[in-house]
């Protein structure tokens, strides 16, 4: 018992950890599957068919490039405009800054559905046909919110002391960013862009809303679900896991090294 209470805490974080990846571990397994019919929802025997061709479906790989394109462009919008109203608001003092630091918070707290039909809103007041370019406007919008409370975190807990120090060694503005600001400033910038594109990439409701004639790869699974679930699906999932997991590896491995290397 006493080995229980003391290990408890570290128990309970292992348990939660593999109740969130249980999900990834069945899509993983059945990408593997060989079903007999239109639903992947039962095992019936081992297969590699899925995997040896991924785009078997039509439509599917389109709709995976789309979403692609569209969270890859969202990460560099929410990126840029995030990153600078971060600096703004960390380093600058003006009027109504009390309240754009909270108003940048809504997106976060204000239910998806309640964004989208706004944004909907927005746009056929505007007269702006519905598309690729309403979805992309409308994910950096909401994913903007995530990269800012990254970088800020970030930007806040910076010794303001090491630019000074810099600017005292004959640094340029430009040399001091580049060379201290932005190297310390860079882990809130990556975890803000990991954040916007797993988000961007994910979005049902939100694209839903504002795609018109589009499909993204989130919708495309939606709509399969209904009609019969390829065990390419499963096949696309299992390697964005993947991905995900050797980036996070990578990123801990890059981490390591350069702490060893600090205190070498």
């Amino acid at each position: 018992m006493r080995w229980l209470r003391k290990n408890l805490v570290v128990i309970a974080g292992l348990l939660t950890l593999a109740y969130m990846i249980l999900p990834n571990l069945v899509v993983m397994a059945f990408s593997f599957n060989k079903p007999k019919g239109r639903f992947n929802y039962s095992w019936q025997e081992f297969s590699l068919d899925a995997w040896k061709d991924p785009c078997g479906v039509a439509d599917m790989c389109a709709s995976l490039s789309l979403s692609l394109q569209l969270a890859a462009w969202a990460t560099v919008g929410a990126v840029v405009f995030g990153t600078l109203i971060a600096f703004a608001l960390v380093r600058y003092r003006f009027r109504a800054r009390g309240a754009v630091n909270s108003l940048i918070f809504l997106p976060m707290a204000m239910p998806e559905v309640v964004m989208a039909a706004s944004m909907l809103t927005l746009f056929l007041n505007m007269g702006i046909e519905l598309g690729f370019w309403t979805v992309l406007i409308a994910h950096i919008t909401f994913c903007l919110s995530f990269v800012v409370t990254a970088v800020k975190a970030r930007v806040v807990s910076m010794d303001p002391r090491l630019e000074e120090a810099a600017r005292d060694l004959y640094a340029s503005p430009t040399q001091t960013f580049l060379r201290v600001t932005l190297p310390i400033v860079a882990p809130g910038i990556a975890a803000g862009a990991l954040l916007a594109f797993a988000l961007s990439f994910d979005d049902f409701i939100i694209t839903n809303f504002n795609a018109g004639s589009t499909v993204t790869f989130p919708m495309f699974v939606w709509g399969s679900a209904q009609r019969g679930t390829p065990v390419q699906i499963n096949v696309i999932g299992t390697a964005m896991f993947v991905l995900a997991v050797l980036m996070v590896m990578a990123g801990q491995i890059i981490t390591n090294r350069r702490k060893k290397t600090a205190t070498a």
